[in-house]
């Protein structure tokens, strides 16, 4: 009996690559239409290259279609370009947003006192002695806010006055006080601004230079043109920085005082006398600019 198996026994090699006959025939003739010769070498090598031919059709799709984006690890060009343009994006909001908490950090350093607003500091020094909250206001200063309100509640003049300068911010010209107001019935078409010999003359808006000039009536004389038909004239100015033509920056030192008195100051002292013209029509410096 064992003789007999192990004579039934075929070889590995041999067993797979025996051949099988398919045939297919007729029922009714039974006549033989087709047959096929097979082993399983045969059926392995068709199973291998199928799923050859599977895996390589699989790879081309997800090679060249927006499938491959889902891989672990790949990114393309655009993909990869978008994320760059966002991260930039990204840095420069957080920025903007770090300047900003900067200079409302600053504001609140020059509302409590901390810092006074006509020294020359950097913006992280300015940041480093900040505090976290502003002052509190005191029982005189709510009186006195009230009070203000109040009284320029009912104010139309005011409130008309400035539409025609909305999204405008005017500095103020000159460090002082008012020596003569504003007084068109009287011919006095600006404000007389007393101040410090040699103090600082401001642009009070962005504009240009249209005239730079020494007169013998107003001494020397700077007149910009701004936004909005807005025109701002200084006289009696001591030093004069620019020259026709020149752009000028809101709050730029443009000017010095004079260095001694004017003879057309009315017993003033020295002092800038500023105007301000909207449209051709000289208009009160004091409803735009707190002096």
């Amino acid at each position: 009996m064992a003789t007999k198996k192990r004579k039934k026994r075929k070889p590995f090699w041999k067993d797979i690559k025996f051949k099988y006959r398919l045939t297919i025939t007729n029922e009714n003739t039974l006549e033989e239409v087709a047959s096929l010769y097979v082993s399983k070498l045969n059926g392995i090598s068709v199973l291998l290259f199928t799923l050859a031919i599977l895996f390589l059709i699989a790879a081309l799709i997800v090679s060249f279609t927006p499938l491959r984006n889902y891989l672990p690890g790949y990114m393309n060009s655009e993909v990869r370009e978008q994320v760059v343009d966002n991260a930039l994006r990204a840095d420069s909001l957080l920025r903007v947003l770090e300047r900003q908490n900067m200079y409302v950090m600053n504001i609140q350093d020059i509302f409590s006192g901390n810092i006074q607003t006509d020294t020359v500091q950097s913006m992280d020094s300015l940041t480093i002695l900040r505090e976290d909250s502003l002052m509190e206001r005191t029982q005189r200063e709510e009186a006195f806010r009230k009070k203000y309100e109040e009284a320029e509640k009912y104010n139309l003049t005011n409130l008309a006055a400035r539409t025609d300068a909305d999204g405008l911010i005017f500095y103020r010209p000159a460090q002082g006080i008012v020596a003569r107001p504003f007084d068109p019935e009287a011919g006095h078409r600006g404000t007389d601004i007393a101040a410090q010999p040699d103090g600082s003359i401001l642009a009070t808006l962005d504009g240009t230079v249209l005239l730079s000039a020494y007169t013998a009536e107003d001494g020397h004389v700077l007149i910009l043109q701004h936004t909005q038909d807005f025109i701002s004239v200084y006289k009696h100015c001591g030093s004069l920085f620019k020259a026709e033509g020149d752009a000028v920056k809101g709050g730029e030192a443009i000017a010095l005082m004079e260095g001694k008195k004017d003879g057309q100051d009315n017993g003033n002292g020295t002092h800038l006398h500023f105007e301000l013209w909207h449209r051709g029509k000289a208009v009160n410096p004091e409803l735009y600019i707190v002096f």
